[in-house]
């Protein structure tokens, strides 16, 4: 049994995943933005992850833009029966790297040709509509118009399935209504939690939850209780942070991204880690030191 499958599964859309993936936002250039600097990593470390039982994969046509979709085909096309592939719309890139909203009808129509066409597929398995009402964090504001045109391709017979991304529990219920919804990518880890309510509420109806940064992303998650409790369990403070999302709640799927293949074997080995409830009472109290910290 490769490393991978012992992560446990959960149900994505018609097919079950294993529950530790692969985020391919890293293999773009920095920012997100341009080529690799070493494109053969890159298209070893997708190579890897595979091979390591992973088949789940998150990425957008707008990483690069269009860069980490042509990597992914590069690399893995004609793809594994069993891999799934997610991607993202709802956003594009400026000429200086900058994140622009693309919401309408015809932006989000072109986003799911542009997905298809680099990644070399005929329906896209699952699409997640990212809410851009703020670029950074989940902002109220109805997403019936996008994800009315994102249901529209979907009876087109163009995307399998249907995510929302960035999204606050108001949107997640206003999109249940209109069409149904397997997986909410949002940002959680450790010490950024304001989805607790929310991840258990949907593992109730079934429905993923995709932490993005789960290590903290651009800011790596930094906490003196985190290394104590990985030096006890002879890890590193990133593979307990993975360890903890795993134990957090079965419907979690981790999408950890990397371009290097030993840090794709570090994240991987998160998953045999056992948390006991001292320990994981331990670290549950850094998410409420983070929030005592913001009030």
């Amino acid at each position: 049994m490769s490393i991978a499958h012992q992560s446990g599964t959960f149900k994505l859309g018609d097919r079950i995943v294993n529950r530790i993936g692969y985020g391919a936002m890293q293999l773009a250039g920095r920012g997100v933005f341009g080529p690799p600097k070493d494109r053969d990593a890159a298209l070893s470390v997708l190579r890897e992850a595979v091979a390591s039982g992973v088949n789940h994969i998150d990425t957008a046509d707008f990483y690069g833009p269009h860069v980490t979709n042509q990597i992914i085909r590069e690399a893995l096309h004609p793809y594994p029966h069993d891999l799934i592939i997610v991607t993202k719309v709802s956003a594009r890139r400026g000429d200086d790297g900058s994140w622009i909203p693309a919401m309408s009808r015809d932006e989000l129509t072109q986003a799911v040709h542009d997905n298809l066409r680099h990644l070399g597929l005929d329906v896209l398995p699952v699409v997640n509509l990212r809410s851009m009402f703020n670029v950074h964090h989940p902002a109220e504001g109805s997403i019936e118009a996008p994800l009315t045109v994102l249901a529209d391709l979907q009876r087109q017979g163009l995307v399998r399935h249907i995510g929302l991304s960035n999204v606050t529990p108001a949107q997640v219920t206003e999109g249940r209504r209109i069409c149904e919804i397997v997986c909410v990518q949002n940002y959680y880890n450790l010490a950024h939690r304001a989805d607790d309510a929310l991840i258990d509420d949907l593992g109730q109806r079934g429905i993923a939850y995709v932490p993005f940064f789960p290590l903290g992303g651009f800011t790596p998650l930094q906490s003196s209780t985190l290394s104590d409790v990985a030096i006890r369990l002879g890890a590193t403070p990133m593979q307990v942070a993975l360890a903890w999302l795993l134990h957090r709640a079965p419907n979690i799927l981790l999408i950890p991204g990397t371009a290097s293949v030993a840090h794709l074997h570090e994240n991987l080995a998160a998953v045999p880690l056992t948390l006991s409830p001292q320990i994981s009472a331990e670290l549950d109290g850094i998410g409420a030191a983070a929030v005592a910290m913001e009030l």
